[in-house]
């Protein structure tokens, strides 16, 4: 092995020691209620988690801690049938002016009409980076997988282990990425009838509430941040490394990136990269860059 392979391996653990790991999740332990006055419900001693939302109000969840990177897994069954108007939000996001944020929106539309998938990353406070998706799938018939993979050198949203979009770090161009501010995960369920379904001209059908999305087996492999530290870089010797650990400088092979041609030629139904006219001035510069 060469000198600088050997430190390489050295690296890995230093950054990636002592990762919290919640395979067997309990939501008691993970997660705070923290709005919707008993519309969001931990059942099934910790294992499920349900959100509802009637006219009066939505609810809403987060996490108890932050994370300063990360892979995150969790499975969403939507709510079914007519539900126009609604939007299921599960994202990470840090606080204040400057926030970083990295989205999964879920916007409901008409019996029989696909969920679009929206997808979004705000770094320093700044957004409009949106791609939107069909699904593959029904996402009302059964829990499926959505997972974001957050580590230094990229962002990567992922269905069922489907790559559907990847952000990469391109600081060295000017484009903030990321990776100063710890996040935590927030889930809510909200009306969003003024636009989220065909720009606001669907409404909400009010007689079919309460409305329902559930929540189960959430793991993530992450670094906690915590009294200004990171559990990453703690405690950290070669011997530690996690077998976890390798998403910490995780991109995709050959495989991975046909999978997210295959989405995006198949299912991408927007992407602020071929909107030339809402970018009068010119594309934002990561998008030559891709």
């Amino acid at each position: 092995m060469s000198s600088s392979g050997f430190k390489f391996t050295l690296l890995v653990p230093l950054m990636a020691a002592c990762l919290m790991a919640s395979s067997a999740s309990n939501f008691h332990n993970d997660f705070d209620i923290t709005w919707g006055d008993g519309r969001g419900k931990i059942v099934n001693n910790g294992e499920v988690l349900t959100l509802s939302l009637d006219k009066a109000s939505g609810s809403g969840f987060q996490s108890k801690n932050e994370y300063l990177f990360g892979k995150i897994d969790m499975q969403l069954k939507l709510v079914p049938g007519n539900s126009a108007g609604i939007v299921t939000a599960y994202y990470l996001s840090s606080k204040g002016s400057t926030w970083d944020e990295i989205d999964f929106e879920f916007l409901g539309n008409l019996s029989g009409d696909p969920y679009i998938l929206h997808t979004n990353v705000f770094s320093q406070g700044k957004g409009n980076r949106e791609q939107q998706f069909y699904l593959w799938f029904d996402p009302t018939a059964d829990f499926h997988t959505y997972s974001i993979l957050w580590n230094p050198q990229r962002i990567i949203f992922s269905v069922d282990g489907t790559p559907i979009r990847e952000f990469k770090n391109m600081e060295s161009f000017g484009v903030p990425f990321p990776k100063n501010q710890p996040m935590r995960i927030y889930s809510s369920l909200w009306n969003a009838d003024d636009w989220a379904t065909r720009g606001g001209l669907v409404k909400t059908d009010w007689t079919q509430a309460p409305f329902t999305a559930s929540y189960r087996n959430f793991n993530a492999d992450a670094c906690v941040w915590s009294n200004g530290a990171s559990s990453c870089k703690s405690n950290a010797s070669p011997s530690s490394a996690s077998t976890n650990s390798a998403w910490f400088s995780q991109e995709m092979d050959s495989a991975k990136q046909q999978r997210l041609k295959w989405v995006q030629k198949n299912y991408m139904i927007y992407n602020y990269c071929n909107d030339a006219k809402r970018f009068p001035q010119g594309l934002p510069p990561e998008c030559n860059m891709s």
